[in-house]
């Protein structure tokens, strides 16, 4: 049975901003697109009748959305809708005339998020309040009506008893702190309690170190450093400048609020049959735990562990991962890609030239993208926003999808002033630079824009060049997993490209590149294809061979840090001829023939590898050629051989007697004695 034709719903918002039907029924030619003036209030019967067909419907606009989803509640045979913002987007601009195609491109790309699993909080209310002073004191009361509050004073000096005992105050450092939200385990140095009896000031009792206090909500006024890295992404720890009055009652009403439970997206999904973390206890790729800004990644074994309480989202481990262990979720990488695919095609399809993907967030970036359309220029015609949860999600796959598919330029719109480390943003874009630039992408295809202004934003989009993309776009649906996605995109990148050069070398720490292996040194002992996670290393179960297959290749490293002989050298690069390439030979050698019996059993350089270290060297083998003949044979002569000629493995020289003071004053009086 054929789709349904999705309805789309295009409204000029009282003649604020100009449509172009034409556009938008060029970019979506399977939708039926009906045009409006004032969708929301004089033609609201519109959306109701529309509605109540069933169809699949798309409202070009996101102000309204709350009225028009209470509506379609009230409508059995409603079915489903979904909400695109083309109006601060790009019809509130001094280019609102020619944004017809990015109208359309936005309309295009319209696609609800799939629903994720939730990680569920529970907070029962129990709260600590860690401050130095009174004001700590006094933002417990305001919170004792509603929340179980205890007081922890560090270096409490003069704090004024309480008339009344309401809730605990203590005294002590926290020197350690993990949990989140409904599962903090605090330790505390020098904790005591407060005596009933202080008079004109707080006194404590005998303090201990060491003491552990959980809680559910762990406010911090200290005005220290932080407890936790990345501070502002920790669920459930609140943290404020106890000097700033207006701080602390938002504090506070937050703290209120947070009883009960409670749920967030499970931003990554993780697979740790994919994890290149360690092997045998030598560790290789580390990247995710160099990224994660709140801690929420630690080692697990050979592989590692995502604590999803913690994990804040930003997305920067599935966007470093290699292999894909880590994926970003919210949403997943293909839902991402097909959301390029379609804006870009939409936009072109729609007359659209030299095209500007900008990633961006909603809190930040969609907050300065509407003060620019309100107050400002609005966004030129030919940048296109994508909304992200993170910017830093924004993955190497991603910016190939848009080149591919026709953008001549993409932009990353972050903070002025982070809320956590970007640095993996930016090594995704120093590793897409010279990719682009290989394949003759040239100019400033990738960076960041980072501004907390939007007169800023506007001066640094309407700054850049027009620069062309690739003559004729891709068209690829990306389907798979994460490197698989990464992969094809960067292979359907450079069969567009303009300069489709075959290997590119990329910088250090990058995901793809071959092996550089001394091919002499290496005595085929195959420790390095017992250490590759991914397969790219291989043998040969009939013969001693090592082969390598680019194609899979992480450049994790273990190989390298394995290998007994250290001939291995990562080469970081990019070839795009690997995907079809064959597993190339990097030695191979005929088994070494027993002695004895002729069967082959071993690897010739290993066999004679072992001999060179042995000969003369070890007493069980000096001026002893029958011995070390027996290395020369398979198993089963070698047990023979050593039954015949009743080789003593523990026919060692006994070490000399052990020499004591008596010895030597023994010796001394003896050669005494042989003077006189």
């Amino acid at each position: 049975m054929a789709e349904r034709p999705r309805h789309i719903l295009i409204c000029s918002c009282e003649d604020t901003m100009p449509l172009d039907g034409a556009s938008v029924r060029a970019a979506c030619r399977d939708s039926i697109v009906i045009e409006g003036r004032h969708l929301c209030r004089a033609e609201l019967d519109t959306f109701r009748k529309l509605a109540a067909n069933g169809e699949p419907l798309t409202v070009a606009c996101t102000q309204e959305a709350p009225l028009f989803v209470e509506i379609a509640s009230e409508i059995d045979t409603a079915g489903p809708i979904d909400f695109v913002n083309i109006r601060e987007t790009a019809g509130w601009s001094k280019d609102a005339k020619t944004a017809g195609p990015k109208m359309a491109a936005l309309l295009a790309a319209a696609a609800p998020v799939p629903q994720l699993p939730a990680v569920n909080f529970n907070s029962e209310g129990v709260t600590l309040v860690y401050g130095t002073d009174e004001r700590a004191i006094e933002a417990a009361r305001l919170l004792r009506d509603h929340l179980d509050v205890t007081v922890l004073l560090k270096t409490p000096k003069d704090v004024t008893p309480p008339r009344v005992t309401d809730f605990p105050v203590a005294k002590g450092s926290i020197k350690a702190a993990k949990g989140y939200l409904g599962a903090f385990t605090l330790t505390v140095d020098g904790y005591a309690v407060s005596i009933p009896s202080s008079r004109g000031a707080l006194t404590f009792g005998p303090a201990r170190n060491d003491a552990v206090s959980h809680c559910d909500i762990l406010i911090d006024m200290t005005g220290g450093t932080s407890l936790f890295p990345a501070a502002d992404l920790r669920d459930g720890y609140l943290r404020t400048d106890p000097g700033d009055p207006a701080a602390v009652l938002q504090l506070v009403l937050k703290a209120r609020d947070l009883v009960g439970a409670f749920d967030k997206p499970r931003f990554v999904a993780y697979n740790d049959d994919l994890c290149a973390h360690s092997r045998s206890g030598i560790v290789g790729c580390r990247r995710c735990l160099d990224l994660c800004p709140t801690g929420a990644i630690v080692p697990n074994g050979d592989h590692v562990a995502i604590d999803p309480h913690i994990c804040a989202g930003c997305g920067q481990c599935a966007a470093a991962c290699p292999t894909g262990a880590a994926a970003y979720a919210l949403p997943p990488s293909d839902h991402l890609m097909g959301k390029l695919r379609n804006l870009l095609m939409g936009y072109r399809n729609a007359g659209g030239k030299n095209a500007i993907v900008m990633f961006h967030d909603a809190d930040h970036g969609g907050a300065l993208i509407d003060a620019l359309a309100r107050y400002g220029d609005g966004l030129p015609a030919t940048v296109l926003p994508v909304e992200v949860n993170e910017v830093t999600q924004v993955g190497l796959e991603s910016i190939a999808a848009c080149f591919a598919y026709g953008a001549s330029a993409v932009r990353c719109l972050i903070r002025g002033k982070p809320r956590h480390d970007t640095e993996g943003l930016t090594q995704t874009i120093a590793l897409a630079q010279p990719i682009l630039a290989g394949l003759g992408v040239a100019g400033e295809r990738i960076a960041t824009i980072a501004t907390d202004d939007p007169d800023a934003l506007n001066d640094a989009l309407r700054a850049m060049a027009a620069m062309d993309g690739v003559a004729k776009a891709a068209t690829f649906a990306a389907v798979g997993a994460k490197r698989e996605i990464a992969r094809l995109a960067l292979r359907e990148l450079h069969a567009v490209a303009p300069a489709p050069t075959d290997v590119i070398a990329l910088p250090k720490g990058a995901p793809f590149g071959t092996l550089d292996i001394n091919v002499d040194g290496c005595t085929l002992c195959l420790s390095c294809v017992s250490a590759c996670p991914t397969g790219a290393l291989s043998d040969d179960p009939e013969k001693p061979m090592l082969r390598f297959a680019e194609d899979a290749c992480v450049q994790c490293g273990l190989c390298a840090t394995t290998c007994p002989e250290k001939v291995i050298t990562l080469k970081p690069q990019i070839d795009f001829r690997a995907a079809t390439a064959m597993s190339r030979v990097i030695k191979q050698e005929e088994p070494y023939p027993c002695v004895r019996c002729g069967k082959p059993f071993g690897v010739k350089s290993s066999v004679e590898r072992v001999i060179a270290k042995l000969e003369g060297k070890h007493w069980m083998f000096k001026n002893n050629a029958k011995r070390l003949d027996v290395i020369r044979m398979c198993d089963d002569c070698r047990v023979n051989a050593m039954a015949e000629e009743q080789f003593d493995p523990f026919g060692a020289q006994g070490r000399p007697p052990t020499r004591t003071t008596e010895d030597y004053i023994r010796e001394r009086e003896e050669a005494e004695k042989a003077k006189s």
